[in-house]
């Protein structure tokens, strides 16, 4: 299942809570998030057992000041790029998103995978609502 929570962000449930609930339903015994963009055909950032979401070997993120766009040290909050080797057919290779994000770290997650690991914190205040999935009429 994909899509966010962007045009119903009111009824937005903290992770736990959505996680519980739908091992209560489902039966499901591990239920994992993911972060991504359609925008960007093949980067899944996987979150790991500690809630964390990770780089594939294909992938990276980086964390950008909001005003000056420089990149940002670990534990900083800032803008999220996502970067992708995989978009060959169109100009998806590097995408600034309206996502504010934190990188943790890298190589040095307690789950135990290797590259970079980060949290997403939530959207630009007055980005635009838009959506592939999560579109829902009254």
């Amino acid at each position: 299942m994909g899509g966010g929570w962007k045009k119903i962000e009111s009824r937005q449930i903290s992770k736990t809570n959505f996680k519980s609930r739908l091992k209560n339903v489902s039966k499901i015994p591990r239920i994992h998030n993911y972060y991504g963009m359609i925008e960007q055909t093949g980067s899944i950032f996987m979150e790991c057992e500690q809630g964390h979401f990770h780089c594939s070997s294909w992938s990276e993120v980086i964390m950008r000041d909001f005003k000056t766009l420089q990149p940002l040290k670990n534990n900083k909050v800032g803008l999220i790029q996502l970067i992708s080797a995989l978009p060959h057919s169109y100009p998806g290779h590097s995408i600034l998103s309206e996502d504010i994000g934190i990188k943790l770290g890298e190589d040095d997650c307690p789950c135990g995978r290797k590259g970079t690991y980060f949290d997403v914190l939530g959207r630009v205040k007055q980005a635009e609502v838009r959506g592939c999935s999560d579109t829902y009429s009254k």
